[in-house]
């Protein structure tokens, strides 16, 4: 009796001290205005609510770099862009430095990246790649292996990115532990949905974003920019009217189709969608508006796919009792416009880009229904996740663990983070800028092509229209935030912004 109450006791230790899986989702351009667990009205995304629900939602939760390659650059590094080297997209990652999966491997984890990574370049750290080359494709992708041997598979993306994550898993050494990144191409740039999703919203009448016809008054970058929904986005190449389905390269957007495919995908967008076009003979703020319809529509559809393949993960790991054990986190690598300031697109450190969906779900140990309040970085995810599993955080990374705030057990966080864009001109004619974001305010430095300070008062002002830098009022606030930015630039040694800084004593 006494043996059997021994080993049931050491049984209990054991379980207690398994480490445990980690799944890190992480979609493309997916902002939470479009997410209903945050409170979306007008979108759909059960599944991803699913894992909000049984453990934690950040509120706060920002990037230091709103724009794809960059973001996915910081995850791997813990590293503010300056000094992981991947500043701006379409480069190539420096595979010889440290990545954090690295020290997963070390402390005895199995490690595989399925989907899309947009890194130019296959970083460490992992047993297992599967990843798309690039932007890669909705319908019928290549996927790229550990070894560099380029597939093509036919079938649409979001089904493809789960099932190869679920053949991994089922492949995977069962005496390990695991942390696997699920790569969700969606819901980039063009918007393609699966067939079953074509005309999913097109019963809904989206309602404009109330500063959807911004003037940009006293903001002279963002009155600089290239990114409306009007004069940017193409009725042909974004928005499917009367598209060439037949012409060679395209964008490399409906060459792909199988005929099947492209009877369907045509037969909803020229039939119909191009012929109510034609028929409403629309300009100016009609135009502008039926466009906007549109890109929710394509957007919001496009978001379908992942969300219902992430509904099929979350039932796999159920089905194998695998959920008892394993962490699961949704986020996307940064924000996205949804109307806001009449723009789509991301990178200005405003709050729709700069905010990015995060929830994360601790079985035993992050209480659900939590809410996170706090201003969490992306350079904070890497440590948070070698937090989770137990292993040491190298000293080179430069966020921190939050892991203690989401489960309580901290008080006195950093609440600010820091914020450096750099890609420009090109393609948004967005201007360079770095600042610092806190609980209450933004203060952002643009510089190159605009020269110009802003600040917002972000609970006053969530939607960052009023600049108020020039307020007598505020002096004393800035004057205590441009130190906290000197702070920060310092710690962080960007010496690109310390120079700007610097140059206006």
């Amino acid at each position: 009796m006494k043996t059997s109450i021994l080993f049931l006791l050491c049984s209990f230790s054991l379980i207690a001290q398994q480490k445990p899986n980690i799944i890190f989702i992480i979609s493309d351009d997916h902002t939470s205005q479009a997410i209903s667990a945050y409170g979306s009205k007008i979108t759909k995304t059960p599944n991803i609510d699913r894992i909000a629900k049984s453990g934690a939602i950040l509120y706060n939760n920002v990037v230091s770099n709103s724009i794809c390659g960059p973001s996915r650059a910081t995850l791997l590094t813990g590293k503010l862009s300056h000094k992981n080297g991947y500043m701006v997209n379409e480069k190539v990652f420096n595979i010889n430095q440290p990545v954090f999966p690295e020290e997963l491997q070390k402390n005895g984890y199995q490690t595989a990246w399925v989907g899309k990574m947009h890194l130019g370049a296959l970083p460490n750290g992992f047993d297992y790649l599967n990843v798309l080359p690039g932007q890669g494709h909705y319908y019928n992708p290549e996927f790229i292996d550990k070894s560099n041997t380029k597939t093509r598979y036919e079938g649409y993306v979001s089904n493809l990115v789960e099932q190869f994550s679920e053949e991994w898993l089922e492949k995977r050494d069962r005496t390990k532990p695991f942390f696997l990144v699920v790569g969700h191409k969606a819901t980039h740039r063009s918007w393609l949905p699966d067939l079953q999703d074509l005309g999913a919203y097109d019963q809904v009448d989206f309602p404009l974003p109330a500063n959807f016809y911004d003037t940009y008054e006293n903001r002279i970058a963002a009155a600089d920019q290239d990114m409306t929904v009007d004069k940017t986005m193409v009725l042909k190449e974004d928005l499917k009217i009367h598209a060439n389905y037949n012409a060679p390269g395209n964008n490399g957007l409906y060459n792909r189709f199988t005929p099947a495919q492209k009877a369907k995908f045509y037969d909803y967008y020229e039939n119909k969608i191009s012929k109510e076009f034609d028929e409403k003979k629309l300009s100016g703020k009609a135009l502008v508006e039926w466009k906007f319809q549109r890109y929710m529509r394509d957007y919001l559809s496009t978001a379908n796919s992942m969300d219902r393949n992430i509904g099929r993960l979350l039932d796999y790991l159920d089905k194998t009792g695998l959920s008892k054990n394993t962490v699961v986190v949704y986020t996307s690598d940064q924000g996205f416009y949804l109307g806001e300031h009449g723009w789509f697109d991301k990178r200005f450190i405003y709050e729709e880009s700069l905010k990015t969906p995060f929830m994360i779900r601790y079985p035993g140990v992050i209480k659900a229904g939590t809410k996170v309040q706090e201003v969490i970085s992306n350079i904070d995810w890497a440590p948070t996740i070698l937090n989770i599993a137990q292993t040491k955080i190298p000293r080179e990374i430069q966020g921190k663990s939050f892991l203690p705030v989401l489960t309580g057990k901290v008080s006195g966080w950093k609440n600010e983070s820091y914020y450096h864009y750099y890609e420009y001109p090109e393609p948004h004619h967005v201007a360079p800028h770095f600042g610092i974001r806190t609980a209450q305010y933004t203060l952002v430095r643009f510089y190159g092509p605009q020269n110009a300070w802003e600040l917002y008062d972000i609970k006053k002002d969530p939607g960052n229209m009023h600049n108020v830098y020039l307020d007598p009022a505020m002096k004393n606030v800035i004057a205590q935030l441009k130190d906290q930015l000197k702070k920060q630039i310092l710690t962080y040694e960007d010496e690109e912004a310390l120079k700007i800084l610097e140059s206006e004593k």
